[in-house]
């Protein structure tokens, strides 16, 4: 199946849904669910930092950071970080940006950084005729002052490798690019079984600071 062929399946939410139902995958994914205001309400309320972004969507847009400070609420929007004092105010802010389209809430990760950049990792899956194979393993650092990593908002593009050793420490990197592997086999096996047709997978990792490893989500037309 050539790189650029392939069922393409956009919904974050159903992809999500089918690796959730695997025990072992799991534990790697955020708690997830759909936007209303009540989800954001007890969400930020048991994890003080949430993402939301939109259901159907690629390179960053419309990703937005909302966390709880103090008696506040903060919200980051591509360049622009605005604070609010009430709910009802956040929840109208974020309506405007929204503009009615469905997102999800994902818990959001302290990332690993470098120089106080967070970074995460995109590993391209595609299936050829002698089955599926690793395309990229590939680091991206955040822009100065961005949470998205995208390379399409300024990102930097690194060796995976490079990424785990500045970010955690050299004797992490072997063994966290074994285990994205892993999780990437595993998760494509689930996906392949739900979702017929597919034939390139783009798998967004982050690794957190103390190293486990978050599956943010994964695109079937990966950029």
């Amino acid at each position: 199946m050539g790189e650029e062929t392939g069922k393409q399946y956009a919904s974050k939410w159903v992809k999500t849904a089918a690796l959730l139902s695997h025990p072992a995958i799991a534990p790697h994914i955020p708690p997830t669910r759909m936007y209303n205001d009540a989800n954001l309400k007890s969400m930020l309320a048991a994890h003080g930092m949430v993402v939301i972004k939109p259901v159907r969507g690629a390179g960053g847009h419309g990703v937005i950071k909302v966390s709880k400070q103090g008696g506040r609420y903060a919200v980051s929007h591509y360049d622009d970080r605005r604070f609010y004092d009430t709910f009802s105010g956040l929840t109208y802010a974020l309506s405007q940006m929204k503009r009615k389209r469905p997102y999800l809430i994902q818990k959001g990760i302290q990332l690993a950084t470098i120089s106080g950049r967070p970074i995460d990792y995109r590993v391209k899956y595609v299936k050829e005729e002698s089955g599926w194979s690793c395309r990229a393993m590939v680091g991206r650092l955040a822009r100065h002052g961005l949470f998205v990593t995208n390379l399409c908002r300024g990102g930097t593009q690194m060796t995976a490798a490079e990424g785990i050793r500045r970010s955690l420490s050299t004797s992490m990197v072997k063994s966290k690019k074994q285990e994205m592997r892993r999780l990437t086999r595993l998760s494509t096996e689930v996906l392949e079984s739900r979702l017929p047709g597919i034939g390139q997978l783009g798998f967004d990792y982050g690794l957190d600071r103390r190293g486990k490893i978050w599956i943010f989500e994964v695109n079937t037309r990966p950029q």
